[in-house]
C-alpha cells in the first residue's frame, strides 16, 4: 500500500466500484476501502440460512436503474432477465377469491383480467395512458442522467413538445402524483396498483405537499427508459462480482475488513486514518469519494447531521426460504404465475391512506400494506441442484408504512410483531399458512430472516433505514447553483459523493458513482499540467 493515492474511495458498494473502475481505466491510482469482510455493501448474495445451499439477495432484489452505457463501458457481463409476471394483485368479490394479473409478456392477460376486477374494458386503457407519461418522461429524462445537472425551466421546456410531454410534466413534476392517479384511474385497487412505486421505502402518501411520492414514483419508472425491474442471473451478488472484477482490473486496490478512523479534509490533500489488521494506517488522496450517507460522513468529521423530515425510512424486509410454493386461494391462478411477478398485499389505494395516518400517529397500521418476490421462479441459479429438484425457492416481503421511528425504542420486540403482521397480511390470500412452507433449519427455528429501518441502519449505514440513504430527489437542478454540476460536491474541497447521497443517487444504478468519476476527471482536465496527478491519465468519460 502506497502513502498517497490519486483517489481514494470510501465504501466498496456498487457505486464505489463504478467509480473506481473508471478512475482507474483513466490512469489513476485509486484504493477503495471496505469496512466490511465481503466487497458490495447492499448488492450482495449471502448464505443467510447456513443449513442450504441457497445465496439471497439480501437487501436489494432487482435492477432497472442500472444504465447500459454504464454496463457497456465497464465490459460487464450482466444478463437481466425479464419475470414473465409484473404483478399479481389478490383480492375478495362477493366473496370470492381473485386476482388481478398483469403480465410481461401477454398483454391480452392484463386486460382480461382489468376487466373481471372493474367490469370495464375502460380503466386498462386509462392504466396504459398513465404509464405513457412516465414512459414519455423517461424519454427525455434518461440519458441526462448521467450528466451535468439542467435547470429545472430549461427541462421543462423539453416537455413543450406535445400535449401528452406537457401533461407528463404537470401529472409528475408540477402537481401532487394523487391527482394524476385520481384523474385517471377510478377503481381503488388499481389506484394504489400505481400508487406502490411512490411509496416503496419512504413514508408519504399522494397529496404529500413536499412532492416526495412523485420523485419516488420517478426514480422507479425511468430505468433506462423503460421501468421494468429485472432479475439479476445469478442474484445481486453478481452484479457486485462484475463490479469488482472491473475494478481490479482497471487497478484498484481494495482492502476489506477496514476500521475507518479518521478524515482529514482541509489543506491540499484529504487524509484518511484507518486500522487494518491491527495496524493503524494513514494515507493521502487527492481526491476522496465518499460511498456512505451524509450522515456517515458528519460523524467522522465531528458535524452535527440535520436531516430532512422527508429523509425517514419507512421499509420492513423479511427474507425466505421456501420448501414449495404456497398455494391461493385464487384457485385459477397457478402458484408460479401469481408468485413469479410482484405479489400485492393490503396495497388498495385508500387503504394504504388509512395505513399511513396510522404509521405517523407512531404505531404499526392494523392492515400492512406489502409486496412480495420470488424471484428464483425468474432465476434459480442462486439455488443448489438439490434445492432446484426439491422445489425450493427463496421469496422476499417488502413492507410498507413501517418507519425507523417505529423501531429506534424496542426494536427486537417490534420487529416480531411487525414480521407476524406482515406474514398474517399475505396469510390471508393462501390455502395454507406461508410459514407451513418454510424451509425449517436444524435447530427447528423457520428460516425467516426479518430486518426493521433501525436494522437497514446499523449494517448499512443508511440514514433511518432510508434505502435511499436521504429523500430521492428530481433528476434536475432545483437550486441555480446546482446547474452545471453533477450533484456528488459535497462543503469540501475535492470530496465528492459517490453513492446514493448523491443528487440523483438511490436504488441500484451505478449513476452517482459514474458522475462522481466524470466530476474527478473534469477537474484533472481542468487542471495545469505541473499540478496534475503523477499517474499516467487519460480521461474518457
Amino acid at each position: 500500500m502506497k502513502a498517497r493515492y490519486d483517489v481514494v474511495v470510501l465504501g466498496a458498494g456498487h457505486n464505489g466500484l463504478v467509480a473506481a473502475s473508471y478512475l482507474g481505466r483513466a490512469g489513476l491510482s485509486v484504493l477503495l476501502l471496505e469496512k466490511n469482510n465481503y466487497i458490495g455493501g447492499a448488492t450482495t448474495s449471502q448464505k443467510v440460512f447456513p443449513d442450504y445451499d441457497a445465496r439471497l439477495s439480501r437487501y436489494s432484489y432487482l435492477v432497472s436503474l442500472f444504465p447500459e452505457k454504464i454496463i457497456r463501458d465497464l465490459g460487464l457481463n450482466l444478463e437481466l432477465r425479464q419475470r414473465a409476471t409484473a404483478s399479481f394483485t389478490p383480492y375478495l368479490n362477493y366473496g370470492q377469491h381473485d386476482g388481478l394479473l398483469l403480465s410481461n409478456v401477454d398483454e391480452e392477460i392484463s386486460r382480461q383480467s382489468m376487466f373481471e376486477l372493474t367490469g370495464n374494458k375502460m380503466e386498462f386503457e386509462q392504466m396504459k395512458a398513465f404509464y405513457n407519461l412516465s414512459r414519455v418522461f423517461a424519454e427525455k429524462v434518461w440519458d441526462t442522467m448521467l450528466e451535468p445537472l439542467i435547470a429545472k425551466e430549461e427541462f421543462r421546456r423539453r416537455f413543450d413538445a406535445d400535449d401528452v410531454s406537457r401533461e407528463a410534466w404537470r401529472s409528475l413534476v408540477e402537481e401532487p402524483l394523487g391527482a394524476a392517479i385520481e384523474r385517471y384511474l377510478q377503481n381503488d385497487l388499481v389506484r394504489g396498483l400505481v400508487f406502490t412505486d411512490a411509496k416503496i421505502g419512504v413514508l408519504t402518501h399522494p397529496h404529500d405537499p413536499s412532492f416526495l411520492q412523485n420523485r419516488c414514483f420517478i426514480y422507479h419508472l425511468i430505468g433506462n427508459k423503460t421501468g421494468e425491474w429485472k432479475v439479476p442471473v445469478g442474484g445481486m451478488g453478481a452484479v457486485a462480482w462484475e463490479l469488482e472484477q472491473a475494478a481490479r482490473k482497471a487497478g484498484a486496490e481494495i482492502l476489506t475488513n477496514v476500521d475507518l478512523r479518521a478524515l482529514g479534509l482541509t489543506g491540499k490533500g484529504r487524509t484518511v486514518e484507518f486500522y487494518k489488521d491491527g495496524e493503524q494506517q494513514t494515507v493521502e488522496a487527492r481526491y476522496l469519494l465518499v460511498n456512505f450517507g451524509r450522515n456517515v460522513l458528519a460523524k467522522y468529521i465531528g458535524q452535527l447531521y440535520q436531516p430532512d423530515a422527508t429523509d425517514e425510512g419507512s421499509v420492513f424486509k423479511v427474507n425466505m426460504l421456501l420448501r414449495r410454493l404456497p398455494k391461493l386461494k385464487a384457485e385459477k391462478y397457478q402458484s408460479d404465475q401469481a408468485w413469479c411477478g410482484t405479489f400485492h398485499s393490503d396495497e388498495g389505494y385508500e387503504q394504504m391512506n388509512v395505513s399511513y395516518d396510522q404509521a405517523c400517529s407512531g404505531r404499526l397500521p392494523n392492515k400492512t400494506p406489502c409486496e412480495v418476490y420470488c424471484h428464483t421462479l425468474t432465476d434459480d441459479s442462486v439455488l443448489a441442484p438439490e434445492l432446484r429438484e426439491k422445489g425450493f425457492h427463496t421469496m422476499t416481503l417488502f413492507g410498507l408504512d413501517a418507519p425507523w421511528n417505529l423501531f429506534a425504542r424496542d426494536n427486537r420486540t417490534m420487529r416480531k410483531h411487525a414480521e407476524k403482521k406482515f406474514i398474517e397480511s399475505i396469510n390471508q390470500w393462501l390455502d395454507e399458512p406461508l410459514e407451513d412452507c418454510v424451509a425449517v433449519a436444524r435447530d427447528g427455528s423457520l428460516c425467516i430472516e426479518s430486518k426493521s429501518p433501525v436494522d437497514i441502519e446499523d449494517e448499512l449505514g443508511m440514514f433511518q433505514g432510508n434505502i435511499f440513504q436521504n429523500a430521492p430527489t428530481f433528476p434536475f437542478a432545483e437550486r441555480k447553483g446546482q446547474v452545471g454540476t453533477w450533484g456528488v460536491e459535497t462543503d469540501y474541497e475535492n470530496v465528492f459523493f459517490c453513492g446514493s447521497s448523491a443528487y440523483r443517487g438511490g436504488a441500484v444504478s451505478g449513476i452517482p458513482g459514474h458522475n462522481a468519476a466524470m466530476k474527478v476527471l473534469e477537474l484533472i482536465q481542468k487542471t495545469p499540467n505541473a499540478q496534475r496527478p503523477t499517474s499516467n491519465v487519460e480521461v474518457k468519460s
